[in-house]
């Protein structure tokens, strides 16, 4: 069974100083690759022999990323993105009644975007919002130069694929590759934006004039965000514009390429976003879900909107 590939957008708000850790909530969230029913008896046995970092190296080191290995013609997905069957079997249900992810219209009265906020934040850590001043071409086409790049020739791409952390603009899948039980089933466009300027020249050209004026758009939606959670908190409008939460960010445009095996792997996988805050645009395919009560919420995708993910830093913070 394949499912048609997807896209993701999202925009990240980094804090470059170190932080004190307390105690405090995790938002979990993961994306699935549609369907996600099983259509029968699944075996995830590991081979006695199977060499794993062996195949992690050679993966990587084809800098072809997921695509590239769809791009072979593939029937079965490489055991390297295979959940482990124990981590499948403890997997959270999906839930079946009517909890929505709150949509928040910010055409509203301040007083009322406040309190929505305020309650969106409190019970989910996900809302979603319209009317957010960032016009529909604009999603449609950072989406469209998204896909172009992943969609470009392999020799092409490798050019950005690396893995060094002093890299603005990088291309690779899995950042935590040699880190984690199982891969995701996943290609990024990772191009940090700030606090320094980006050289506009180092993005690639296919969507380099879109990303640009993407992000320009979208910190302006970032910094009304953050005037919003910071009157909900109680707090002066520039409070967390203070702090610099909105200095640094980086957009990553993820690549979901269609999948033989969905049942076996994630697109990504159960994680909480390190970050501030995090704005998604998706595609209308979806596949996002949040973690609530023991139960992953699907949140569907709304034409035009964007969906507004509270991060661990903003917890530790605040």
């Amino acid at each position: 069974m394949s499912v048609m590939h997807n896209l993701g957008v999202e925009c990240s708000w980094l804090k470059t100083s170190e932080t004190r850790t307390k105690k405090h909530r995790l938002l979990f969230a993961k994306k699935s690759l549609i369907p996600m029913a099983s259509s029968g008896e699944i075996s995830t046995e590991t081979p006695p022999h199977y060499d794993r970092l062996q195949e992690l190296k050679a993966f990587d080191s084809s800098k072809a990323g997921v695509k590239g290995i769809v791009d072979a013609g593939i029937s079965r997905i490489p055991r390297m993105f295979v959940r482990p069957s124990d981590e499948l079997a403890s997997d959270y249900p999906i839930c079946d009644t009517q909890i929505a992810i709150p949509v928040i219209d910010l055409a509203g009265r301040r007083s009322n975007l406040v309190e929505e906020v305020w309650r969106a934040s409190e019970t989910l850590g996900f809302f979603q919002v319209v009317n957010h001043g960032i016009p529909n071409w604009l999603l449609e086409e950072v989406m469209r130069k998204v896909r172009g790049f992943h969609e470009l020739p392999r020799e092409v791409k490798e050019t950005y694929y690396t893995r060094d952390p002093e890299k603005k603009v990088k291309f690779r899948s899995n950042f935590d590759l040699y880190e984690t039980r199982s891969a995701n089933w996943r290609d990024t466009l990772f191009c940090v934006m700030g606090p320094k300027p980006l050289d506009p020249l180092e993005l690639p050209e296919v969507c380099r004039e879109t990303i640009i004026e993407y992000s320009k758009q979208i910190t302006g939606l970032g910094i009304t965000l953050f005037g919003l959670l910071s009157e909900a908190l109680g707090l002066q409008p520039d409070h967390l514009i203070g702090m610099d939460g909105a200095k640094g960010h980086a957009i990553l445009g993820h690549y979901y390429p269609a999948c033989p095996e969905p049942d076996l792997t994630m697109g990504t996988s159960k994680h909480s976003d390190p970050d501030f805050l995090t704005i998604l645009l998706q595609d209308k395919i979806g596949g996002l879900q949040v973690l609530h009560q023991k139960q992953w919420i699907n949140v569907p995708p709304v034409s035009g909107a964007l969906v507004v993910n509270i991060g661990d830093l903003l917890q530790v913070f605040c």
